[in-house]
């Protein structure tokens, strides 16, 4: 039935938090923020929530890229007292240097691209910034994978938009009834998906109940589950 499988990179090839839990964990060390925070994992929790927010923000056009490269952490650091918009911006630049040089995948996607690369061709859809996310591939060995990247900044849309899926389906030379989307996003991936007439197979970041299901094509709680659709 498929001709192209599109599959998301942050948090469900990528994982996404667990990598960034230990770039900002270097960074906590170098910039001595225990001397502003009573551990790491306060200022994690407050950079992770904000982090979300801004995502959602950047994604429905709200927001610059610039202004979440920084506020990300001038937030978390001003809850502490210490509002530093230069400080925000260095702890900015040395996250995004470090973040691409991690490697940890989410469980089972390496045998995930191993199974669909013999038999799709498969194009990378993200919102992600281009150098990171280049970076964040070569890492953890997986751009080879992909007979298309299909970014943001290059589409000229960002996840939900169909047009960043309509630049996909022109890539791959295919109408929507023969690629299936792949990812962790309901608000991007899978409702980008659906705006474009394309399916989808939804891999919550935490487990949904059956009964609890929103409307998508499929529904995973692990990415070994793909093996039974596609």
């Amino acid at each position: 039935m498929y001709k192209a499988v599109f599959i998301d990179l942050d948090d469900t090839l990528w994982d996404f938090h667990e990598n960034a839990r230990l770039s900002l964990q270097d960074v906590f060390v170098d910039r001595n923020l225990n001397n502003y925070f009573d551990d790491f994992d306060e200022f994690f929790r407050i950079y992770a929530k904000r982090n979300i927010e801004l995502w959602e923000q950047y994604g429905q056009g709200i927001v610059t890229k610039e202004y979440l490269m920084t506020e990300r952490f001038r937030y978390p650091l001003a809850q502490m007292g210490l509002d530093d918009n230069k400080l925000a911006e260095e702890i900015g630049i040395q996250y995004l240097d470090i973040l691409p040089t991690k490697k940890a995948l989410i469980p089972h996607a390496k045998e995930l691209l191993d199974y669909l690369y013999g038999k799709y061709p498969l194009t990378l859809i993200s919102n992600g910034f281009t150098e990171t996310q280049f970076r964040k591939m070569r890492s953890s060995n997986i751009e080879h994978y992909f007979k298309h990247i299909v970014l943001s900044e290059t589409a000229g849309a960002l996840k939900p938009d169909k047009q960043i899926f309509e630049y996909a389906l022109k890539l791959n030379n295919i109408t929507t009834d023969e690629a299936i989307m792949i990812g962790d996003s309901y608000a991007a991936d899978i409702m980008g998906a659906i705006n474009a007439g394309i399916r989808q197979i939804y891999f919550p970041l935490h487990p949904i109940a059956p009964e609890d299901k929103p409307t998508c094509t499929y529904m995973i709680n692990s990415l070994k589950e793909v093996w039974n659709i596609l």
